[in-house]
Parts: C-alpha cells; sequence; structure tokens
C-alpha cells in the first residue's frame, strides 16, 4: 500500500493517483469504481499514477537491471542490432525526431536511445503468414546474461495488466465487449528500455530527451527512475513535473483511445528534459489496437447531439505514417 497519499498527492499537484488494488475482484462495484476513477482522470488530465498494481518488484527490478547492462554496452555491440523495418532493436542517439508542429519547433532529434521489443512472431505465426505489418520476430542482444528473459517477462507482465485496465476503461465509455475483442484480441505491444544522457542547462530550450509528443494507442504504462525529467502538459499550457513515485506506475491515454471515446478521453502532450546532470532510465510499455483495427468512435460519447469527430481509420495505416516521420529507419 503507498503510504502517505496525502503528501503525494500534493507533490503530483494535479495528476491523480488511482488504486487498482481491487483490479481482480469478481464485484462488479469494484471494477465499475476502478473504471470511474480512470475515466475522471483521462477525461480531464489524460494522466494518472496507479498504485497497488500487483507487479512483483522483482520483474520492476529486472527490468531496469537489463535496460542498463543493455545501454552499459559498446557501441559497435548494439549497433549490431539496430531498430529494423519490422521496429525492433536498437535506435541510437539522434536517430529520432517529434514532427508535431503543434507542440513544439523540433529541428533537433531526441537526445536519448533505447531498445524497442514487440509482440515476438515467428515464421508459423498468423500474423506474419498474412504478412501483417511490424509482425515478426523479435532481435536481441548477444552479450547481456538474462536480458532476453527479463524483457519478455516484464511485458507478458504488463499485457496482462494492460489488457485489464484497458477492458474496464473501454466497458466504462460504452464499447461492447465484442467490439474491444475485435480491437485489442491481438494487440499491438511494445517495450521501450530508454536511457537519457544528462543535458547540459544551456540547451534545455530547444533540446529534449523527448520531444514533446502524444502517444500513438491505447494506454502506455511507464516504470521511471528517481531521477525526473518527465512533463505533463495542463489544458492551460503548464507543464506539470510527473516525478517517479515508488511503488507506482504512471498511466496514460494515447491518440487511439482518445479516438474511440470521439474525443473524450484526452491524449496529453508530454516530453522528459533532463535536468539532472545524471543518467536517466525509464521504460514505457504501450499497449495499442490490432494494427489492422478499424478505429472509430464507439460508445456512449458518440450519438445524434455529439456526432463522431473522426473518420474511420486503420491503425497500422495510422503507424506507418507515424513512424515514417519519426524514426530515420523507416524514412525509406
Amino acid at each position: 500500500m503507498l503510504k502517505n497519499l496525502t503528501l503525494e498527492k500534493k507533490i503530483t499537484n494535479q495528476i491523480p493517483i488511482i488504486d487498482i488494488g481491487k483490479l481482480q475482484s469478481n464485484e462488479t462495484q469494484d471494477l465499475e469504481e476502478i473504471a470511474d476513477n480512470f475515466i475522471k482522470a483521462y477525461s480531464t488530465v489524460g494522466f494518472s499514477y496507479i498504485v497497488n498494481h500487483n507487479i512483483d518488484q522483482r520483474i520492476i527490478d529486472d527490468i531496469f537491471i537489463a535496460s542498463k547492462e543493455f545501454h552499459s554496452l559498446p557501441r559497435k555491440e548494439k549497433q549490431k542490432i539496430e531498430l529494423n523495418h519490422l521496429h525492433r532493436g536498437f535506435i541510437p542517439i539522434n536517430s529520432s525526431t517529434e514532427p508535431n508542429s503543434d507542440l513544439a519547433n523540433t529541428i533537433i532529434p531526441n537526445q536519448s536511445e533505447s531498445f524497442i521489443m514487440m509482440r515476438d512472431a515467428q515464421k508459423d505465426d498468423l500474423e506474419v503468414i498474412n504478412n501483417t505489418y511490424l509482425a515478426g520476430p523479435n532481435i536481441w542482444p548477444e552479450n547481456v546474461i538474462h536480458f532476453k528473459e527479463r524483457t519478455v517477462r516484464y511485458a507478458e507482465a504488463m499485457t496482462e495488466l494492460c489488457a485489464k485496465l484497458t477492458s474496464i476503461i473501454a466497458k466504462g465509455i460504452g464499447i461492447t465487449r465484442p467490439e474491444f475483442i475485435s480491437l485489442f484480441e491481438v494487440p499491438t505491444i511494445w517495450l521501450r528500455l530508454l536511457y537519457y544522457p544528462s543535458q547540459s542547462q544551456s540547451s534545455y530550450d530547444n533540446t529534449f530527451g523527448s520531444a514533446p509528443h502524444r502517444d500513438f494507442g491505447g494506454i502506455t504504462i511507464l516504470s521511471q527512475d528517481q531521477i525526473g525529467g518527465l512533463q505533463v502538459k495542463t489544458r492551460s499550457g503548464e507543464w506539470l513535473d510527473a516525478p517517479e513515485i515508488p511503488g507506482t506506475f504512471v498511466v496514460n491515454v494515447g491518440n487511439m483511445l482518445h479516438r474511440l471515446s470521439n474525443g473524450f478521453l484526452m491524449s496529453t502532450p508530454h516530453r522528459v528534459i533532463n535536468k539532472s546532470n545524471k543518467e536517466r532510465y525509464s521504460c514505457p510499455f504501450f499497449f495499442d489496437p490490432n494494427v489492422n483495427a478499424t478505429i472509430k468512435p464507439l460508445g456512449n460519447h458518440v450519438n445524434k447531439e455529439n456526432p463522431a469527430k473522426f473518420n474511420p481509420m486503420i491503425y497500422g495505416d495510422y503507424l506507418k505514417n507515424e513512424l515514417s516521420t519519426t524514426y530515420n529507419q523507416h524514412k525509406n
């Protein structure tokens, strides 16, 4: 149980803390209470912390060990698995730029590097057989002990948690079970192990560890170290610090859930500026619709009085555009 919630709420200011300790309950009212808290948070702020998430701390500790060991490898070793066309592998520093002109002038590439894994799909997987966009196997570093084991275990735990959270959020906004299954039965998942070197003080105005952006998909669950640097943009335009709180994850809504809710749930801009003079590590996990899913407004927030604000789109088509404008490896 998170101690001293009153103090922590003061620290996070406008970012709520949601207790999901009853997520595994069979009682309808328990799940509805969690859903109500999420809907309130994501229709006003777009971010929250979650506490009592029931993820073993050893799994969390292990993913940071894996990240630090990977990022400490010589550059030549990491480049052996540089990002491929299936969006898996190592992303070097200075190779991705956020093109969102409505959020910031981001000419300088992100000052971070990362490792990305997705759902592992081998040759006999139906999505590989059907040549589904981004379907394929992961690629792994050769000289990091237990790296694959640790990352797969963390991704599996996050997938289970995200599926449960997304399901009750979807139900809370009136998306039916069959509609939810068509969207997320085979989700698009991404685990990203991020490393941010310290930024010089003179670079804060035009250089970012991660430039202001909105996430692509459904929900994101972030585990971060104690260094700080994550900031969330409020409706008034203020950048609000979202520091690490022990025992919690940070959760936010992405663009697809924003569209599915007809704009009711907020996909909030956020950024990272590492002002600590120390190295920063974070591990975001992204839980998105299947790439073949049709994304259109559904549920309680689209009706005659509030018609659909977004045209239907295929998530994979949206992804292709986003990845090709953000990552050098996808520009060709």
